[in-house]
């Protein structure tokens, strides 16, 4: 059986509070793009509005640009994803098996408050799926409630980037709230590596986080895993 994947990419390219451009921090989508493209998944693109995603820019630069996001880059065909992602109202969530949050500061500004997004992740996370977020990915699992009106963050191990790291990359001043401060707020048990920017990746039950942009191959191949791990529908008791 096919797998299916939902990837989630922000329709922001500014910060809010000053003129600097963000957007997708690419190499955290096409590093799980590549992962989940050699494993046969058919995957698609969802964005809180619908439409274009714009491209970080620090992303495209020396040293965060690698082999996968050139090859991105040089594809007529996967650039075109980017200009035409899916809102969420074009999503049936029984069409997927994960969705997976990718990153970059701009989702910090567009995530949290989008119903159809929590829409979705709910639907995906209850129907048995996997929910997986990396970076400031799980920026989009804040306010994301359980049909029982939990948190769906509320007790679960997870990871993301850290409040260190926001300082480190000279943001700290920029960004609307901090990330790691939110989930703690809501529950969650918060873990980062033993030093800044290294990669590390967590999995509770059905939920996959990765800490920052160098986690996000070890995020994917921990879907992959999860994925290959869980029963086909049609082999799980009625």
């Amino acid at each position: 059986m096919t797998r299916r994947i939902l990837h989630v990419v922000s329709n922001v390219d500014r910060y809010r509070t000053t003129a600097q451009p963000t957007g997708l921090w690419l190499s955290e989508l096409s590093h799980a793009y590549d992962i989940f493209a050699r494993h046969g998944y058919a995957q698609r693109l969802v964005s809180p509005l619908g439409g274009v995603s714009p491209l970080e820019p620090r992303s495209l630069r020396w040293p965060h640009a690698d082999a996968s996001t050139r090859r991105w880059l040089a594809d007529p065909e996967r650039m075109a994803l980017l200009t035409h992602t899916a809102a969420p109202a074009d999503i049936h969530p029984g069409d997927f098996d994960a969705i997976y949050f990718t990153g970059g500061h701009a989702v910090m500004f567009d995530y949290p408050d989008s119903e159809g997004l929590q829409h979705l992740t709910r639907a995906i996370y209850e129907q048995g799926g996997v929910v997986a977020s990396v970076c400031h990915g799980y920026c989009g699992l804040l306010n994301t409630r359980l049909s029982n009106g939990d948190w769906l963050l509320a007790g679960r191990h997870i990871t993301g980037f850290s409040w260190h790291e926001e300082v480190l990359a000279g943001v700290a001043r920029q960004v609307p709230y901090n990330a790691e401060a939110e989930a703690l707020h809501r529950g969650a048990r918060y873990d980062k590596a033993w030093l800044p920017f290294l990669p590390k990746a967590l999995v509770d039950g059905r939920l996959v986080t990765g800490q920052n942009p160098q986690s996000a191959k070890l995020t994917a191949h921990k879907v992959v895993k999860l994925l290959g791990a869980l029963a086909a529908p049609e082999q799980q008791p009625a």
